[in-house]
């Protein structure tokens, strides 16, 4: 059989054949990539995040359950207000957050950096510049005091 006429018979099916191929393939890699944004942005979504809703106003997520996106989320529009909007409304995340501070352990951040502040104060605590100044001395002043051994 020549390849003209194979061609002519046959090449209109073959052709709409890879045409249906590709537009499946294409259509599931379009899938495969929106449920991995999805999933990000999930990850990404928890209280604290400043996120942009669909309706172009921006926000802190306050509550967002991610395994039921059914539920709704609360997000702060602005200090003390606080709106109820469709999970699925949250175009993206803003700024990620990866862990939010508490105000306890804000309390206790600031009580450590006290306690440092007042360290280096009475010198019972040095800075790192002044451990690598003196660090630098010592290696310095290292080969005079070692002799040399008979």
């Amino acid at each position: 059989m020549d390849f003209t006429a194979f061609f002519s018979n046959y090449g209109l099916i073959i052709l709409l054949v890879l045409l249906l191929v590709f537009m499946f393939w294409s259509s599931r890699r379009r899938m495969q990539k929106q449920k991995a944004e999805q999933e990000a942005k999930a990850r990404q979504t928890i209280p604290g995040a400043e996120v942009l809703l669909q309706g172009g106003l921006y926000g802190t997520v306050v509550t967002y359950d991610a395994d039921n996106l059914d539920q709704p989320a609360v997000v702060e529009i602005a200090p003390g207000v606080e709106i109820k909007v469709h999970s699925q409304a949250i175009l993206r995340v803003v700024e990620p957050t990866t862990g939010f501070v508490t105000e306890d352990d804000f309390i206790e951040a600031e009580e450590s950096h006290d306690e440092y502040v007042a360290g280096v104060a009475n010198g019972e605590i040095t800075s790192i510049s002044d451990d690598h100044a003196r660090a630098a001395a010592d290696e310095a002043t290292e080969p005079e005091n070692k002799k040399p051994e008979a």
